[in-house]
């Protein structure tokens, strides 16, 4: 028998690795002659270094970088196995959970440290990068991250503007000419969940400025400086960015990297498949078993269960998922790859409780499924 573990991470409790560990304890007290491989999975957003880092065999890197406000911090990134891939999350460097709430501005957070991520992997030989954009604090378009890059950004005097959505205000021009020129030797992707575009009232400005500052006269003015800089982005670099699904992203990163990088945007978790080589490991499975924190209906948008449940459709191999909580409306999901799905909770539990012992409760629920499992095998 084959069993592929497969799962993303319980977020506040246990990585996907730790996940991964405990389902083939719970595994094994059931079965002893079974191949299991785990595969520990992630969709783009915070945990995702860490899971392909554990799933390939490769590294955790640390630097000083620029935070969104250009205080010096510590933080990270991942080589995986082949010594070539690095797998960035923007959050590291520019996210949200680095300033205290009233430290939240757009209007002069930046990404400069997210490009000082990239330079430094540029620097370790990485070729081939995997970019995760979410949760980030800033509306700049991506200026800062290129910005560490080389690019400049100037004002009608030919001076170099300053950080943040608000000083995009002032921009005039953008000289390229002075961008590292490895950028053009990599292969980048970028794990890219939305499909909301650079401006207007589903752009980064109206739907996510609030959440990171933003009152309503900001709002309108980080729109129109954002109007601005993807015109510029055309006339400058011959590169349309301001209606193109996902270029709103990450408070107009995704436009910053499609310009600057030549990136590719894709769904993260597609990105995540591709690295770990879930898909080959697949091959003559009898059993997959997935999972995270909360399962609902909202799974089937492109997170990590979904896209295991969607490539292991492809081969018609049985899916589990397991939940540290469920949600509403996960019929949804047997129409879609589920075979069903498990929630660790056994007895009423408090939050805090289920977090604590997300371990032995994961144990005991891959226990129970293998049990069930065990049955169907018995009388084939």
């Amino acid at each position: 028998m084959k069993i592929i573990i497969a799962p993303d991470s319980f977020k506040g409790s246990l990585s996907a690795k730790a996940v991964a560990d405990a389902i083939e304890i719970g595994i094994r007290r059931v079965v002893h002659d079974v191949e299991i491989i785990k595969v520990p999975m992630a969709d783009g957003g915070e945990g995702t270094v860490q899971s392909l880092v554990d799933a390939t065999g490769g590294r955790m890197v640390s630097l000083r970088v620029l935070d969104p406000l250009c205080r010096e911090i510590n933080s990270f990134y991942g080589i995986l196995g082949d010594d070539k891939t690095a797998v960035i999350e923007m959050a590291a460097a520019s996210g949200l959970p680095l300033l205290k709430e009233e430290e939240r501005n757009p209007m002069i957070t930046t990404t400069y440290g997210t490009g000082q991520l990239i330079k430094h992997a540029l620097d370790m030989g990485c070729r081939n990068i995997i970019l995760g954009i979410g949760g980030s604090a800033t509306n700049d378009g991506g200026a800062g991250m290129a910005t560490a890059l080389g690019v400049k950004f100037l004002n009608e005097q030919g001076e170099e503007i300053g950080f943040g959505g608000g000083a995009l205000g002032e921009l005039h021009s953008i000289d390229k000419s002075g961008m590292d020129q490895r950028i053009g030797l990599c292969k980048i992707s970028v794990a890219c969940d939305v499909s909301n575009p650079l401006i207007g009232l589903e752009g980064a400005s109206y739907v996510f400025g609030p959440q990171k500052g933003a009152d309503k006269t900001m709002v309108e003015t980080l729109d129109e400086n954002l109007k601005r800089y993807g015109q510029l982005l055309e006339q400058n670099l011959g590169i349309s960015v301001l209606d193109v699904p996902g270029t709103g992203a990450a408070g107009g990163l995704g436009a910053g990297v499609l310009a600057f990088l030549n990136a590719d945007l894709r769904r993260g978790v597609d990105i995540i498949i591709e690295a770990t080589g879930l898909e080959g490991k697949l091959n003559g499975a009898d059993l997959v078993i997935t999972g995270e924190g909360m399962i609902d209906h909202q799974t089937i948008y492109g997170k990590t269960p979904y896209g295991v449940a969607e490539l292991a459709g492809k081969y018609k191999i049985p899916v589990v998922a397991i939940a540290g909580g469920i949600g509403n409306n996960i019929e949804v999901l047997y129409n879609n790859g589920f075979n069903s799905v498990f929630s660790i909770v056994d007895r009423p539990m408090t939050l805090k409780e289920s977090i604590d012992r997300a371990q032995v409760l994961l144990q005991d629920t891959a226990e129970r499924i293998m049990r069930l499992f065990s049955i169907n095998l018995h009388h084939k």
